[in-house]
């Protein structure tokens, strides 16, 4: 989880740039007008939960797995863009 201020960080700004892939649907889809299933099947595993913000996008399983996908400290060990959902092994086993 980050800090307050590396929220602060990760967010600020009033900037319009946009950030292709949010959506979990591939790099450069920017909207969609329907709800639409994610391509990823989360691992065959049950979504339960999702969070999103403007940079970044959460998905919790039925067996406590966290996916993450977007723009900047997703907790895969780098800053790398991920344009659609990836396990965090960080939280592999807990629950």
């Amino acid at each position: 989880a980050a800090t307050e201020g590396e929220e602060e960080e990760e967010e600020g700004g009033d900037d319009e740039e946009e950030f292709p892939g949010l959506l979990g649907h591939g790099e450069g889809v920017l909207q969609l007008k329907t709800p639409t299933r994610l391509p990823s099947v989360l691992g065959g595993e049950r979504a339960i939960g999702v969070a999103a913000s403007r940079y970044y996008s959460l998905a919790l399983t039925a067996n406590g797995a966290v996916w993450s996908w977007g723009c900047g400290k997703l907790g895969h060990g780098d800053r790398e863009a991920q344009w659609q959902p990836k396990k965090v092994e960080a939280f592999a086993g807990q629950r």
